[in-house]
């Protein structure tokens, strides 16, 4: 039995309805990051965000922002720079340095929501083979990077950075073209903004989202460390 499997048959105690959720999408408060609490919440499209000293608090925002990887095409110019940038990509080389990056304070911010518990959880999931950074290196420099969660055929996005223009968007760009490949079908993206947006993301209402989980958790997806796909780290 895979890793995934084991996680979603783990006996968990259950998130309420999603219909219980708050206009904001505010669905449970408390629990744990155990590798069990956090897949059975992926599972059934929740996630955690909270800020450090606060209790855990669980989303499930309607609607729902997503990526379709199988209809997905960037943009001209970003392609045009993708082929022209000197750069490598690669997945699971250095995702503590990924989640360190996107935690980091981005500018006029003076604290992250990535606290060192969260870091500490995902860093823990990309070991067991369930959590995936895709990175852009330049001269071998960490650049640009995302991570996330990938389960069945669906990668949920957490967070990204960039150190050079487009950095972030490179590394989207890229790993998109792993999960047409693996016949993968959506990217979360989570809550909706102009950034996902101008990057082809769209969004779907939370049930529709919730129906289509419950297929794409059974699909076989790419388990285990993305590592050996890319490049040798």
């Amino acid at each position: 039995m895979s890793t995934i499997n084991q996680l979603l048959q783990a006996d968990v105690e259950p998130f309420p309805p999603l219909e219980a959720a708050t206009p904001e999408g505010l669905i449970a408060i408390g629990g744990d990051l155990s590798p069990q609490r956090l897949i059975h919440a992926y599972s059934r499209g929740i996630f955690p965000w909270y800020s450090p000293g606060e209790p855990i608090l669980w989303w499930s925002p309607d609607p729902r922002c997503i990526i379709a990887v199988d209809s997905f095409k960037p943009k001209r110019s970003l392609a045009k720079n993708i082929r022209n940038r000197p750069h490598e990509f690669k997945m699971d080389c250095a995702f503590e340095a990924v989640i360190h990056e996107c935690a980091a304070p981005r500018d006029r911010e003076s604290g992250t929501w990535i606290s060192a518990d969260m870091q500490k959880a995902y860093i823990r999931l990309n070991q067991m083979g369930v959590a995936h950074s895709a990175e852009i290196w330049h001269e071998d420099e960490l650049v640009g990077g995302l991570y996330g969660v990938a389960i069945g055929s669906v990668f949920f996005g957490e967070s990204m950075f960039s150190r050079v223009q487009d950095g972030s968007k490179m590394a989207l760009v890229h790993l998109i073209a792993y999960l047409q490949q693996w016949g993968f079908t959506l990217v979360d993206c989570q809550v909706t903004s102009n950034h996902m947006l101008s990057l082809g993301a769209f969004e779907i209402p939370r049930a529709e989202f919730s129906d289509h989980l419950e297929w794409a958790i059974r699909q076989p997806g790419k388990p285990g460390r993305w590592t050996r796909v890319s490049a040798h780290c």
